[in-house]
């Protein structure tokens, strides 16, 4: 004989077990994976990285976009001219006012896949069974590119400046798959999201900074030293293959700064 309690519990169970719920979440992707950014995005910045702007300081500069084609274009322009900035030149409002024409060049930006296993490939038998695909191990890669060119041109005497130069550089993310665990990731993108996301104890040098600062300009006719990010810090970015280097003097002629020959 049932009591009342039992009854109660039997009746509650009863009542979840034909209740039925549903639930939907909507998700939505654009257009480029954040992945295919991150990774052409990265390998922009290694290239630039490599290029030297410091003889750019105190002059002022027109960069010249024309010959510039290729996909996050934004992207490249921007990231020159505040490299630009940072090394203490001024961006010129017309190509006429300007020391200095830089022009940049893409020889190829863009991302490419490639995938490798091991295991058995699907076979179809006679009598159209088919045995499934098998992968033990497995490894997809997709990697990005940049090759970009600069040549730096007087103004005055269209002559041109150092040799410029081109400089190349590529981003990867490799992803890994062992008896269809995984992904396990590796690469220099992950390392640029791992190492700039979050806070982690310990942590001293990042790559990218925490804040982004700005300095207010000086009021108009006032007196003052410049307060660009140039002359604040001693960061010069290090000169790598592509560098607007100095141009080889000629015989019978004394070095100098390039920079200086444009006045």
């Amino acid at each position: 004989m049932y009591t009342q309690s039992s009854l109660m519990a039997l009746l509650l169970a009863t009542v979840l077990i034909l209740l039925q719920g549903c639930a939907s979440l909507k998700t939505t992707n654009t257009a480029r994976t954040g992945l295919e950014q991150l990774l052409i995005s990265n390998a922009v910045d290694q290239a630039l990285d490599k290029v030297n702007f410091q003889p750019f300081s105190g002059r002022t500069v027109w960069l010249e976009e024309k010959y510039l084609e290729s996909v996050d274009k934004n992207y490249i322009s921007a990231s020159i001219r505040h490299r630009l900035l940072r090394a203490g030149a001024t961006l010129a409002s017309k190509a006429e006012e300007a020391d200095i024409l830089l022009e940049p060049r893409s020889g190829g930006v863009g991302t490419d896949t490639s995938e490798l296993y091991v295991g058995v490939p699907e076979i179809t038998l006679p009598g159209l069974l088919t045995l499934p695909e098998v992968r033990f191990f497995t490894k997809q890669k997709q990697s990005g590119v940049a090759k970009l060119a600069l040549v730096a041109i007087d103004n005055k005497t269209h002559q041109a400046l150092g040799t410029g130069g081109i400089t190349l550089a590529q981003s990867n993310d490799n992803n890994w798959f062992v008896f269809g665990m995984g992904p396990y990731r590796e690469g220099n993108v992950k390392e640029e999201v791992t190492g700039n996301s979050g806070y982690r104890r310990g942590d001293v040098n990042q790559p990218l900074p925490r804040t982004v600062a700005f300095n207010s300009p000086l009021p108009m006719g006032e007196p003052g030293v410049s307060t660009n990010y140039a002359t604040q810090t001693k960061d010069v970015e290090s000169a790598g293959k592509a560098a607007i280097a100095a141009p080889a003097p000629a015989e019978n002629t004394t070095d100098q700064d390039w920079a200086k020959d444009i006045n």
